[in-house]
């Protein structure tokens, strides 16, 4: 039986009758609101029965799971203290948004059954119980909705077990935690990533702009640009949505479009409380253009946007995947090395599993499952190895990169790798495992291509010979950790430097996009 962790967390009280508050309150106005903006109403608090609030608003009386949503106002009730094997906080895109199902699937893989209380505003508390609810209970947790930062900070004063993060660990908060004890905060072992948060620019699904550039969005929400006739669209004013100064949301559409955050914004921008209200801001206004999370696109138009290279990134799952559109970021749990339980080791296991990329998309975020996608010859990117300005040389290399494209799919797993180094990034590991999984499910006769690409910097056959040798790392990396599990399947591997950019050169984001290793994939005849 685990130990109970020093802190409490603040949950329910429960009593013989039924369910008690630590400090009753009058009825009063109170507003249930959840990280992804989903729900976002007010109206007067009646009582809390069954893990649910019950409020009375204009539409009548609404019940909501206390799971869901955070509670504030004078009336929102208070809760007592229980003890939690396990606490988890951090990020409340990845606390309110994404836990909650990762805790009822982790229950499910056990066959148990998870009990979910609410405690303070952010909290919650799931207790798993055996044999689907009728055993003993297994473990519990409480998962802490602050933010990422507040996430390193309580993990560094030894207060929880697992940090939940929608960016990556920081140097001085990676120092901070190895001085203390806690171990390499980037290494797999200890750096977990669970999922994609794809950001999609959005506009009304009436406007027919179908792309546009970043120079032009930059110049769209800054206020240059005030008409979508200015960018070839109709004669219509331009409606600037965003969010809030603290959204996560617009800060990683500003520090991706802008390069930092704070961003001078248009006069007359509405600014939505959240991605829900956004998109239906966006829905309403015809002229509108916002930003949203990827569920939130709600039969909106999407927008493609071109980097200043010319290079098109689509909005869409696989894109994410592969990591070549810009509106995106990473979700992270990090552990200690000195004081992961077993239990909570078990459920980062599953959090990065398989098994939990259903509840991942279930939550409007993108997992990491393999898709595969037709190599189309009219796509851009075959376009751009048509282009009539290269060298003879270089020509060369791009029809022959042309003529495989036409008899292979691509794989959405892409690897990529350090600047200068055979080393695959952080999400490597993640990607070899799950790709062995899909490639043991293909027929006899399957053939697998790992594609190799470079960055600009260097000589073009000094990166061709390095695309090379990491196609050719990745390769044998793969058929070391599968063993006997892909015998049916042949393997090849070639490079072709750093034609076909998926990224920008010009800055460092772009280039480490670049150097990557693709996986083509043929059937059968």
């Amino acid at each position: 039986m685990m130990s109970k962790r020093k802190h409490v967390a603040l949950g329910m009280i429960t009593i013989a009758s039924g369910l008690a508050f630590a400090g009753m309150t009058q009825a009063g106005e109170v507003t249930l609101s959840s990280a992804d903006g989903t729900v976002n109403m007010t109206g007067e608090f009646i009582d809390f029965q069954d893990n649910a609030y019950i409020i009375s608003t204009a539409l009548g009386e609404l019940r909501v799971a206390a799971s869901r949503v955070s509670c504030s106002g004078d009336s929102c009730p208070s809760f007592g203290a229980v003890e939690t094997d396990i606490t988890i906080a951090g990020s409340d895109v990845v606390g309110s948004g994404l836990m909650p199902l990762l805790l009822e699937g982790y229950a499910g893989s056990l066959d148990a059954a998870s009990t979910e209380n609410a405690g303070q505003p952010g909290q919650l508390v799931a207790t798993l119980t055996a044999d689907q609810g009728f055993g003993d209970d297994i473990v519990s947790f409480l998962v802490d909705s602050k933010g990422s930062t507040e996430g390193f900070e309580i993990l560094l004063a030894d207060e929880s077990e697992i940090a939940m993060s929608s960016r990556r660990i920081v140097p001085d908060e990676a120092r901070s935690l190895r001085d203390a004890g806690a171990g390499n905060m980037v290494d797999p072992a200890q750096e977990h990533i669970i999922a994609i948060d794809s950001l999609v620019m959005i506009t009304n699904a009436a406007n027919p702009i179908e792309t546009l550039t970043t120079e032009q969005v930059r110049a769209i929400y800054s206020g240059e640009i005030s008409n979508w006739s200015q960018v070839d669209g109709p004669d219509l004013p331009i409606t600037v949505v965003t969010q809030s100064e603290d959204s996560g949301t617009r800060a990683v559409f500003e520090e991706r479009i802008f390069g930092e955050a704070g961003a001078p914004l248009a006069s007359g921008a509405v600014i939505a409380s959240s991605g829900g209200e956004a998109s239906q801001l966006v829905n309403e206004t015809q002229g509108a253009i916002g930003v949203v999370g990827y569920s939130f696109q709600r039969g909106a138009n999407p927008v493609n946007l071109i980097n200043e290279c010319g290079i098109t990134m689509t909005p869409d799952a696989f894109s994410a995947r592969t990591e070549e559109y810009a509106l995106q970021r990473r979700l992270y749990l990090y552990t200690r090395e000195d004081t992961i339980s077993d239990q909570s080791r078990a459920f980062v296991n599953y959090a990065t599993s398989n098994a939990a990329d259903s509840l991942i998309g279930k939550a409007g975020f993108i997992g990491f499952g393999v898709d595969r996608r037709e190599q189309s010859l009219d796509s851009s990117r075959a376009l751009s190895l048509l282009d009539p300005s290269a060298d003879a040389y270089e020509a060369g290399f791009m029809r022959a990169m042309l003529g495989q494209m036409v008899d292979y799919d691509r794989l959405s797993t892409t690897f990529r790798f350090r600047t200068g180094s055979a080393q695959l990034d952080e999400r490597g590991r993640i990607d070899r495992d799950r790709l062995v999984s899909y490639l043991e499910t293909q027929p006899a006769g399957t053939e697998v291509l790992l594609v190799g690409f470079t960055d600009d910097v260097g000589q073009f056959d000094g990166n061709r010979d390095l695309s090379e040798q990491r196609a050719a790392q990745v390769l044998q990396e793969l058929i070391a950790f599968a063993g006997d599990r892909m015998n049916n399947i042949s393997f090849s591997s070639v490079g072709y430097g750093e034609i076909a950019p998926s990224g920008c050169n010009a800055d460092q984001e772009g280039r480490r996009i670049n150097r990557r290793v693709e996986v083509w994939i043929k059937s059968p005849a």
